[in-house]
Formats: C-alpha cells, sequence, structure tokens
C-alpha cells in the first residue's frame, strides 16, 4: 500500500478502508509511515473525518501495533478511563474496589496532561510505588492482588505513542476520530472485557461543553464495542474540582481519607459507586448498575477496598503498612498558606482550568516534558460552588516549595473564583449516561 494514496483519498473527501487504516497504523510503528506523512494523515482525519468503521478499524489497527494481552482468569477482565479533570483521583478507590467485587483490573494509566493530574503522578508520592511493571510481573500481581495500576511500556499502541507525539505539534490533537483511537488502543490492548468511560465536562475539563463531551462519549462507547469490548459513559461534572484537594500527593491523602473513613469526600464516594456499578454490569458481575454501585459501597464500607489498596501499594513497592501508617508515608510542604476571600456571598463559578494551572505551576505537573514533579505541592481545602464565603475566610489552603511560588498561587486562585450575592444551582454529578 501507498501512505501518499491513502492521504490524498482522505483529503479528497474518501474514507479509507480498514485494511488501509490497519496498514497505516502498522507503518506508524514500524517507520513505514514518515512524520510528515503522519501529520498529513492527522491534518486530513482532523479536516474530514473517518466515519465510524474508520474509527474502528484505526483503533484496532493501533491497538494491534503493540502487544495485546489475553488471560485466562476466573473473572471478568475490567477497567476505567477518564478523559482528565481536577481532583480527579477516583481511579485510586476503583481500581481496589472492583477488585473487592470479584474484578480484575489491569489499570493502564497516564502522567499529568496539560492542567489535568495524571494517576500514575499521584501514586508515585507513595515512597517506592513502582508504575513501571513488567509483563509477567503484572501477571503474577493479577493472580495475587486482583488489580494493579501501571504505565503503558514501549510495546502497548506504538502506532498511538509516534502518532501522539505528532498531533501535539500539528494542530491536530483537537480530532474525536484521533482522540478515540489515542485513548482506546492503549486501554484494549491490556484484553478487556468491560470498560466504563468517564467523559468530564466543564471549566476544568477538556472537554468544556456537554454536547462536545457527549460527542466523545458516543464515538469512545460506539468505537469500543465496535471493537469488542463491553463499554458505556458516564458525562459527570468537572465545573468544579472533584476533591477539595488538587495535588498528588494531597489526593492521595483524600482518597486515603474516604478509603478508611477518616472523612469521606461524598462526591468522590458516589462517583466511584457509579464508575463502579456500570463496570461490574457490563463485567457480569452485578444484575445492573444500581446493584453494581451498592457491590461497590459495601466493598468501600467494609474496608475490603482500603485492604485491597494497600495490597496493591505494597506489590508495587510501597510500603506494607501504608493503609495503617499513610499520614507519616505521604510528603508535605514546606511553606502553607492561606487564600482568604476578599469579599463576602457565594462561590458561583470556578475556573477549573486557571486551578489545574496554578497546581502545575507550583510544581504538580509538567511544564516542558521531563520536568520532575514535585509530590508535596498543591491546593486543599478547596471551597466548592455554591458555598457561602465571607471576608477573610479561606477559599483554600496552598502548599507550595517557596514564598514565590506560594504568592503566585494565591493571585491565581483568586482569580480562578468568582464571588456572587445569589446562591448558585449545583449541577449535579453525573449529568448523562451513554451506552
Amino acid at each position: 500500500m501507498d501512505a501518499r494514496a491513502i492521504i490524498a483519498g482522505l483529503r479528497d473527501g474518501a474514507k479509507p478502508s480498514a485494511e488501509e487504516l490497519r496498514w497505516f497504523a502498522a507503518g506508524l510503528a514500524d517507520g513505514t509511515v514518515t512524520d510528515a506523512q503522519a501529520g498529513a494523515f492527522a491534518m486530513a482525519v482532523l479536516l474530514k473525518g473517518l466515519g465510524e468503521e474508520g474509527r474502528v478499524a484505526l483503533t484496532k489497527g493501533m491497538r494491534d501495533s503493540g502487544k495485546v494481552l489475553e488471560w485466562d482468569l476466573n473473572g471478568p477482565v475490567v477497567d476505567k478511563h477518564s478523559t482528565g479533570g481536577i481532583g480527579d483521583c477516583v481511579s485510586l478507590l476503583l481500581a481496589p474496589a472492583l477488585a473487592a467485587c470479584g474484578a480484575y483490573v489491569p489499570m493502564i494509566s497516564g502522567r499529568g496532561l496539560g492542567h489535568t493530574g495524571g494517576t500514575l503522578d499521584k501514586l508515585e508520592s507513595i515512597p517506592g510505588f513502582r508504575v513501571g511493571l513488567g509483563e509477567a510481573q503484572l501477571r503474577a500481581q493479577m493472580v495475587e492482588v486482583r488489580c494493579a495500576i501501571v504505565a503503558a511500556n514501549a510495546e502497548i499502541a506504538p502506532a498511538d505513542k509516534r502518532l501522539y507525539a505528532i498531533r501535539d505539534v500539528t494542530s491536530t490533537v483537537e480530532s474525536i476520530d484521533l482522540i478515540t483511537a489515542s485513548i482506546l488502543s492503549k486501554k484494549l490492548s491490556a484484553g478487556l472485557e468491560a470498560l466504563v468511560l468517564d467523559v468530564k465536562c466543564g471549566s476544568g475539563a477538556f472537554m468544556d461543553t456537554l454536547e462536545k463531551a457527549e460527542a466523545l462519549a458516543r464515538a469512545l462507547v460506539s468505537t469500543a464495542q465496535g471493537a469488542g469490548c463491553m463499554t458505556s459513559a458516564l458525562i459527570t461534572d468537572m465545573s468544579q474540582p472533584l476533591a477539595t484537594a488538587a495535588g498528588n500527593a494531597l489526593e492521595v491523602i483524600e482518597v486515603m481519607e474516604t478509603l478508611t473513613g477518616t472523612s469521606i469526600n461524598a462526591a468522590l464516594w458516589d462517583l466511584t459507586a457509579a464508575l463502579g456499578g456500570e463496570a461490574l454490569a457490563l463485567g457480569g458481575l452485578a444484575a445492573d448498575a444500581e446493584d453494581g454501585a451498592g457491590r461497590i459501597i459495601d466493598a468501600l464500607e467494609s474496608g475490603q477496598a482500603a485492604e485491597y489498596f494497600g495490597r496493591m501499594v505494597a506489590a508495587q513497592g510501597g510500603p506494607a503498612d501504608f493503609v495503617d501508617r499513610w499520614p507519616d508515608r505521604l510528603p508535605s510542604a514546606p511553606v502553607m498558606r492561606e487564600v482568604d476571600c476578599e469579599s463576602d456571598g457565594f462561590v458561583v463559578a470556578i475556573d477549573g482550568r486557571a486551578l489545574g494551572e496554578a497546581v502545575v505551576h507550583l510544581g504538580g505537573g509538567r511544564l516542558r516534558e521531563g520536568d520532575r514533579v514535585n509530590p508535596s505541592v498543591g491546593l486543599s481545602d478547596l471551597a466548592g460552588l455554591g458555598e457561602g464565603v465571607a471576608r477573610g475566610v479561606p477559599l483554600c489552603m496552598v502548599h507550595a516549595a517557596d514564598e514565590a511560588a506560594a504568592d503566585r498561587a494565591v493571585a491565581a486562585v483568586r482569580a480562578a473564583y468568582r464571588i456572587g450575592t445569589s446562591e448558585p444551582d449545583e449541577p449535579p454529578l453525573v449529568l448523562k449516561r451513554v451506552q
């Protein structure tokens, strides 16, 4: 086949065949397709689209460009993916809760992207925690612990790794076809039987409107189903941070408080139950999503989810006593500063993207590839939408490496909050279900 002919056809409005898209994905992985051709392909897809059959074919081709795991376990292999938000640490609660309910969860996760935090960065704030497991280690952990949260290795969807880097420098990141193929090629390489998607919508999400979020959710669900994986999606609110903290160790603290019952975050709890209920129903471990949500709640309330989390941490190199001694095991920042509100009223709007960027500039994310992440910095005790505030009352607490960084973060947080005189309606946590 010829990359030029495929690109020319796309340019002129023709839809590539499944065979052509599989060939192109293989060419991305083995170098047959040049960088220039990959960039032209990405731009043509952005402008012309692939259609549903083309999305499925490209996704499967990118998945099959590397290693695809197969399992022989006595339960369903399930997972969850979030499109990213602020304070979104659900994966750390959900993976062990699903394992406690009889599922196997080989969760391939990512690092922070733009203004959104990354699950791997959060877990690496736990001393010794390793996200780079080999296949043999992952298989052993599935048998012994039933859950793992790991980074994709070089053998997982190499076509996506190459195309993603090219999209980033050719202004083609926004293509729903390419976003869908990128997300699902990595997820489906884990050999999943069921997948639940959390598509975020609002000021802290990549999709800022319900219309955009629903378009992505429908593309993801139909493509995953077309590739043979039982899938549903929840479109969830990201007009405010999900947790009351944003930052790696600070979010782990909130997870541990919820897992151990020390101080339960209702939004984290409810969304974990909703997503887990979907996953258990899709995997055949619950009669329906409502029944599944009840099982997840039982796993959280009984302490079983916390037990599985502790086993996962120990298996991946963290402290064996982490669940019992987590307050002593996590790093803390040397500078803490309250962000005082400057007027009386109610929180009527929060710029989630601005809060995420504040965490990144504190050192909790990456401004450039290869930057080291400071696990201790971030924001805690964040005021939520509709909360009554008064002059001099803190909107949040800044955790910083030095005074200058704290000053910048205080100004950024104040600018991210809008205070009004009337209490606003708080949006529902789950906006829509797509199946």
